[in-house]
C-alpha cells in the first residue's frame, strides 16, 4: 500500500487575484514562505521514499522546504504541472468569471477547454497517470510526496474517490494543505484532505503482515483531519 502526501504550493503575489498558471518567474511570498516551513515541519515525521514536484517555481520552493535535512534529491514531474490556461493565463479572476466559458468551468469541469490551452480531462489524465506511474516505481510501502497545484490535486482526489471529474469542483484544496491518499490493490482510501494543521505521524508506511491486509488496515490513522473537507 502506497501512501501519497499531495501538498499544493504556498502563496504568491498573484494567488488569489490573477490566475498564475504557468507564468514563468511565480515565486512564494513571504506568507508562503512561512506556510511551506509549517508543513515541513508537519512532515518531518514521516520517512519519504520521494518528493515529486511540479517544475513551476512557486512548488519547486515549496518542495525545497520538505526535502530539507532528507537525504533524497528533488524529482520533477511535468506531469503535475499546473493547467495550460492559454489565453486565461495572468489575467485576473473577477475578469475571467464573465467569460462563457467559465461557467463551464464550474458547473461541467470534463467539457471545459481554456482558450488555446488545455482542457480538464487532459488535466486529470496526466496527473493520475503520473501518480500510478511513481506508485508502481516506488513500491507498494513508499510513502512519498507530490507537490503540485489546486486544479491538480483536485483532479487526483476526485480520481481517488471515485468521482467523476464533473465533481471536482467540490473539493478545496488550500495553499500548503496536504492530502493523503493510500493505494492499495483494491482501491485507493482518501485519508485526509484539505489538512492544514494535523498530526500526520499516523501515516507512517504500516509494517508488513504475512498475509495481505483487510481494507479497514488501509484507513488506520487517516480519520478526517483538523482540515478536512
Amino acid at each position: 500500500m502506497s501512501t501519497l502526501l499531495l501538498v499544493r504550493h504556498g502563496l504568491t503575489a498573484m494567488t488569489g487575484p490573477v490566475l498564475a498558471g504557468r507564468t514563468p518567474g511565480v515565486h512564494l511570498d513571504e506568507r508562503g514562505h512561512k506556510q511551506a516551513a509549517a508543513v515541513a515541519e508537519r512532515i518531518a515525521v514521516l520517512p519519504l521514499n520521494a518528493i515529486v514536484t511540479s517544475p513551476l517555481e512557486r512548488c519547486v520552493d515549496t518542495a525545497e522546504y520538505l526535502l530539507s535535512g532528507r537525504d533524497l534529491e528533488l524529482q520533477v514531474d511535468e506531469r503535475i504541472i499546473e493547467c495550460g490556461y492559454g489565453d486565461w493565463t495572468g489575467r485576473p479572476l473577477k475578469e475571467l468569471a464573465r467569460e462563457p466559458v467559465w461557467k463551464v468551468v464550474q458547473s461541467q469541469p470534463s467539457a471545459a477547454r481554456f482558450p488555446n490551452g488545455e482542457s480538464l480531462s487532459e488535466v486529470s489524465a496526466r496527473a493520475v497517470s503520473a501518480v500510478r506511474d511513481w506508485n508502481a516505481r516506488l513500491g507498494e510501502d513508499a510513502v512519498w510526496v507530490a507537490c503540485s497545484h489546486g486544479d491538480v490535486i483536485k483532479a487526483i482526489v476526485a480520481d481517488a474517490l471515485g468521482l467523476h471529474l464533473d465533481q471536482f469542483q467540490r473539493i478545496v484544496v488550500d495553499p500548503c494543505s496536504v492530502s493523503v491518499i493510500r493505494y492499495t490493490d483494491q482501491r485507493p482510501y482518501v485519508l485526509r484532505a484539505n489538512d492544514t494543521g494535523g498530526d500526520l505521524t499516523g501515516f507512517v508506511a504500516p509494517k508488513r503482515k504475512g498475509r495481505r491486509r483487510h481494507a479497514a488496515d488501509a484507513t488506520v490513522g487517516g480519520g478526517a483531519g483538523t482540515g478536512s473537507v
